[in-house]
Formats: structure tokens, sequence, C-alpha cells
């Protein structure tokens, strides 16, 4: 969440950044209930404090023997009592309100990000690799999956439903590849710890990084229990030193995990409804860094790297596009996103997006070093899929696809392949 003194003192940065952003919050409510609840504590402190005065001054009175005087301020104790009772009723019920009202505002956008509306004004970066040329019509995913004999969704659909996938044979062990692949590339050669989390997670872990409230509608929730399915790794290893301190020789942490992930997808009515790209449950291999505030952008470059060199060993083409005002998440300060080529589709989708949030996720979970000063700091968080897994099986089908139909294993996942260099067509 954004510090109180940044909406107090210069609520019109925050209503520039929501317009900036194109999207509401209830900014004034909050600057109302703010000065309600502060001008009740400041009467509360003041009732408190004559309280404790006649408090005293009733046992002076008494045993100077002017017991009239004393039984009236006695009186006037009990409805002191009253009065403060009542005052501190309202102060939780403004505290709470602010508590709620205080959820709801975005992060603070980085300068360096692009205004625009939405996806079409996010800026380029750069590119890696060239589409690859084809002397046939290339085949989406969802037709090369099935007459593969690895990808069956009407079966899912039998078994849970629409947006569901069932992989099998090659297709499974490829996933499986991905996976091993990817989480050895960042142990090994990018020195994050691998962390394997619950794959459910409390309202709190939720909150702490940016989920609740605000997208309440997109989780899957536990009837009768306070867990949710992680929509993300992002949520509980970024939340794992929740309402710590962490020592500034620790720093910075890097996590890696991979987890199945579970979106409900409330906002996505008719978009991707084939094929892998937008599904109720898929894989995910998160990086999570937690810095200090002074290298926290360039631990995004970097972060961002990492995700790239996935793609460069699998020999995927892509393009780095910083995403505009309009498009940033909700807890994001800036954001690259990483588009790979679907020849099946003839354009560049989304397979990674890799944020920086400042100190916004880290002032809701209480995530904080102890610096040089020997003060508590709070520390800046960033995470990036790196990447996620089906999307990454769905580039490898379509840019690995040859007129036989048969698809070609890239040399980097074949000793996670047993040494298998190609996915035949059943038949």
């Amino acid at each position: 969440m954004l510090p109180r003194s940044l909406w107090r003192n210069d609520p019109d940065a925050v209503r520039a950044n929501l317009a900036a952003r194109r999207t509401e919050a209830p900014l004034d409510r909050l600057l109302e209930a703010d000065a309600a609840w502060r001008r009740v504590r400041s009467e509360l402190d003041e009732l408190k404090a004559e309280r404790n005065a006649g408090s005293k001054a009733i046992g002076q009175l008494f045993r100077e023997g002017r017991r009239e005087e004393a039984e009236a301020a006695k009186v006037r104790m009990a409805e002191l009592g009253e009065q403060i009772k009542a005052l501190e009723a309202r102060d939780r019920e403004l505290d709470a309100e602010v508590a709620r009202l205080e959820l709801t505002l975005p992060n603070m956008l980085h300068e360096t990000v692009p205004d625009g509306p939405d996806e079409s004004a996010n800026r380029e970066e750069r590119r890696w690799g060239e589409p690859p040329a084809f002397a046939f019509e290339p085949k989406a995913h969802w037709d090369l999956g099935p007459a593969l004999g690895i990808l069956d969704f009407e079966r899912a659909a039998k078994v849970a439903g629409a947006r569901f996938a069932v992989l099998r044979g090659a297709g499974a062990a490829l996933e499986r590849a991905l996976v091993r692949f990817m989480l050895d590339l960042h142990v090994e050669h990018h020195g994050y710890t691998e962390i394997l989390p619950p794959y459910l997670v409390n309202a709190a872990s939720l909150t702490g990084t940016g989920q609740l409230p605000k997208f309440a509608d997109d989780l899957f929730h536990v009837e009768g229990h306070d867990l949710y399915l992680v929509p993300t790794a992002e949520v509980p290893v970024t939340n794992l030193h929740r309402d710590e301190v962490l020592p500034a020789d620790a720093l910075p942490v890097r996590y890696c995990a991979f987890t199945p992930c579970f979106r409900a997808e409330a906002g996505s009515y008719g978009k991707d409804v084939r094929g892998l790209i937008r599904q109720h449950q898929f894989h995910k291999v998160e990086l999570v860094q937690l810095v200090e505030p002074e290298r926290s952008w360039d631990a995004l470059e970097e972060l961002t790297g990492h995700a790239e060199a996935v793609l460069q060993a699998l020999g995927l083409p892509y393009r780095v596009v910083t995403l505009c005002s309009g498009d940033v998440g909700f807890s994001a300060a800036k954001t690259y996103d990483l588009e790979v080529w679907l020849p099946g589709q003839g354009r560049y989708r989304e397979i990674s997006s890799c944020s920086c949030f400042t100190d916004f996720q880290a002032r809701r979970a209480n995530l904080r070093y102890r610096g040089e000063s020997g003060k508590p700091r709070h520390l800046h968080t960033l995470n990036g899929s790196g990447l996620a897994v089906g999307r990454t099986l769905v580039a490898l089908l379509e840019n690995y696809q040859q007129p036989d139909g048969s698809v070609v294993i890239p040399e980097a996942l074949r000793p996670h392949m047993g040494g298998r260099e190609v996915i035949q067509p059943e038949g």
C-alpha cells in the first residue's frame, strides 16, 4: 500500500496516478474517513487526559474532606467514561474503514512508464531471434497437440469443464522437462534458492501481495476455510518473510518456485477460449526477489534478463515491452512483458511479466530489513514468470513444428527428455 503520508499530504499526486492508470479508487472517501478518525483520536486523547486528571483530583478532594465536590467529580468521571466508550467504538470503526479504503489505492507508477490507456500503447524495447519461416501453413497448438496425441481438451472438459487440458505421453513429459530445465537454470546459473511452497494460502497472504481485496473474483476460495488456491507462486513466496525484519547481510533474497496456478479468469469471458493460453489451471516457475530500495530498478533489469535467458536457451523468438500506465498491474510500479512469437497465431503473446513493486507489497505484508542505521526499513519486492510453463510448451509446439506434423525438441531440453529429439504424430 502507499505510505499514509503520501495520500494525506499530496492527494493530488495520487489523483494524477489514478488518472494515468485509467482507474478509480475512493480517495475522497478515504481522506474524509481519515480526517474524521484523526478528529476522534484527538478528542479521545483530550477526554482521557481529563479523566486521568479528574481521577487524581477526586482522591485529593476526599483527603481534604471536600466530599460533596468529590462526589460531583465522580459523576463527571462516569459521564466521561461513557463518552470515551462511545468514541472508542467510533475510533475502531473509522480505523477499520481507513485500513480498508487505503488497500484500494494502486501503487504509484515509475516515471519511465509510458502513458496510454491499454496494451496498444505499450512500448517495445527490443527483440531477440527471428520468427521461423515455414514452407507450409503453420498450425496452432490446439491443432498440433491433439494430432500428436499429447493434448486432449475434450476429456479435460468431461472431467473438469472448460478451460482445462490433459497432457499425455510426450506432452506430459515435455511439460515436466520444461519445469526441470527452468528450475535448474535459475538455481544453478542465476543464484536463486528453490522453494516448494503451499498451494493454498490465507487471505492475509493475498492481501500482502495485492490480490485481495481488489481481485477476489479471480480467486478460487475454499468454502468454509480461510484458504484460497494460489493464483501464482508470487503469493506464498513473497509472504514467506511477512512480519519479519531481515538482516541486511541476508539481502538480496532470490527465490524461485514451481507451482500450479489457479485463476477463475472472471473478467476474460470470450478471450482465448481455444488452447492453453488462458486456463483455470496452469503451471508456472516464478522468480521473486526482496532487495534494498536503492537497487530495486537494477534488480528489475536483472530479473527480466533471467526470464529472457530461458527463451534464449530454448531458441524462441520474443520481444520485450514496457507496459503503459493503463496496462500496469495494480501492485506494480513498472512492468516488462516478455512476448513470445507464436506462428500459429501470427503474433507475439505474453509469456512472462517482470515487475518491480517498490515498497507497495512490503508495506502490506510488513516486509522489512535492518539497514546500516539500525532502523527497520521496508524492502522492495520484485517478481516475474520464469516462465509460464504451458505457454512455453505452446511456443515450442508452434515454433518447432515440421511439415509432417512432428515437433522437434530443442537441444536444451533433450537431456530432460531422455535424449528424445522429436515428437512424432500418432499412427
